[in-house]
């Protein structure tokens, strides 16, 4: 089996440890009455906090490509997904209501949004490069990164050796990206990069990736890499591609906060990771994982 990242304590950066999941129904309202009473209290004038309780909302980015943690559900026009409702719980706990922008990957993780949102809840991993514009809060979940094939593939097998030189298809500027060019840093993580000289192809998305996966083993693509939910998905939904090997490393995912925002971030940035924790304490993170991944994925491996 090949090494995925070590098991180390949660990133420095992030200030609010992680608690034992427990607590039921009851626990879950008392905790939201109590953030809602106080997020926006009195928030201090002239930060961000306090324009988004005066304003009654939090404008959040996604990126409906990515069932399931994100998709435009066509019947109703509503977007759904674990970190819908992830980014819908958070903007409940703080009294406001929640609205959404769907900004390209490229332009939320280069920071400097010019306030067009306030946050992002897209399953970002907090890396170092990131980690200059964005301030981050602890992870609400960890995911596996594995590698996709054609279901018709036999030829990978061993991915220490079997996918070198190969044509291998991720989100551009995503992690998958920067595992496969061995760029991939985030602090207190270590990784093991055992694919050499892929043909790396750039996507939009990891959902166009492996769509030209299922043209045919080759055709396009010889596999992708993206996260075990997203791959998941991909194969429940019946596309003609398959899961290979163990994964290649395990992320955490943060929401992310503009360092560059007009009004101070700083109590916001707090805010939010406060909510985030209390949603690990009573359960509420493990549940919306249970209901859209089968599993819980909040806990590091």
């Amino acid at each position: 089996m090949r090494t995925r990242a070590a098991a180390l304590p949660v990133l420095a950066l992030l200030a609010v440890p992680l608690a034992a999941c427990g607590g039921g129904d009851d626990d879950s309202r008392s905790v939201s009455e109590s953030s809602d009473e106080g997020a926006c209290a009195e928030p201090e004038e002239g930060t961000l906090l306090a324009e988004v309780c005066d304003s009654g909302r939090l404008v959040v980015s996604t990126d409906p490509a990515y069932p399931p943690q994100s998709s435009l559900d066509k019947k109703t026009g509503e977007y759904v997904g674990f970190d819908i409702d992830v980014a819908t719980e958070i903007a409940e706990r703080m009294g406001v209501d929640v609205a959404w922008e769907a900004p390209s990957w490229d332009v939320i993780t280069a920071g400097s949004w010019n306030d067009r949102w306030q946050m992002s809840v897209g399953s970002m991993t907090p890396t170092n490069d990131r980690q200059k514009v964005l301030s981050f809060t602890q992870p609400y979940y960890y995911t596996p990164a594995v590698v996709v094939v054609h279901e018709d593939n036999t030829s990978v097998s061993d991915l220490t050796t079997d996918l070198d030189g190969k044509k291998i298809g991720v989100c551009a500027g995503c992690t998958y990206e920067q595992f496969l060019d061995k760029s991939l840093s985030i602090k207190g993580f270590e990784f093991d990069f055992v694919i050499d000289d892929a043909a790396i192809s750039g996507y939009d998305t990891d959902t166009t990736a492996l769509q030209d996966l299922a043209l045919g083993d080759g055709a396009r693509l010889d596999a992708v890499i993206t996260s075990l939910t997203t791959a998941q998905g991909y194969v429940d939904a019946g596309e003609p591609v398959k899961i290979v090997g163990e994964p290649v490393f395990y992320e955490p995912l943060a929401a992310a906060i503009d360092k560059n925002a007009d009004a101070d971030p700083t109590s916001f940035v707090d805010t939010v990771d406060g909510i985030i924790g209390e949603m690990h304490d009573d359960g509420t993170l493990s549940e919306f994982s249970e209901e859209w991944y089968g599993t819980d994925l909040t806990v590091q491996q």
